[in-house]
């Protein structure tokens, strides 16, 4: 089995595998980071990012009952989780500085005011917010700056 030739249609690049009787479209490529340690970055910092939203509305919730109820020990309770966010938000923070995308080198969940690919989409009016969320849930990601494809695997070494 050989690779007969790289097919381009758009944004799909499809590889084209030659068989003794029949040539056979194998694998549709998106772009994919370059080490192991880009991929861990990339998943810990869109877990504590969608971890981080998830406390923020836990949080806003234990509040809000604790100060209807009068509850002393809901609002220290709830007082507790915001450190234990304002944590998480600093350690996410270090961490999404080095998430880059791997075309156009902006870090897709750092907070950034670069301007958007004019069909980057949002989620709850997030652009970082469905970045993470496709990370974790879908292991690949769209950047929003780029609007380009990345697959959380690692790159395919060519062989010069």
């Amino acid at each position: 089995m050989k690779i007969l030739k790289k097919v381009i249609f758009g944004k799909m690049h499809l590889k084209i595998y030659s068989f003794k009787f029949l040539d056979l479209v194998i694998s549709f490529s998106m772009h994919r980071l370059r080490s192991n340690s880009m991929i861990w970055r990339f998943r810990m910092a869109s877990f504590l990012l969608c971890l981080n939203f998830v406390l923020i509305l836990v949080i806003a919730w234990v509040l809000l009952r604790s100060f209807v109820d009068d509850d002393q020990q809901g609002t220290v309770q709830g007082l507790a989780l915001l450190f234990a966010t304002m944590f998480f938000v600093v350690f996410q923070w270090i961490i999404s500085r080095r998430t880059n995308c791997p075309l156009c080198m902006t870090p897709v969940l750092a907070a950034k005011h670069c301007s958007k690919h004019r069909r980057a989409r949002t989620l709850l009016g997030s652009y970082r917010l469905r970045v993470a969320f496709a990370i974790v849930f879908q292991n690949s990601f769209k950047c929003p700056y780029c609007n380009e494809d990345t697959l959380l695997q690692l790159r395919e070494r060519s062989q010069v």
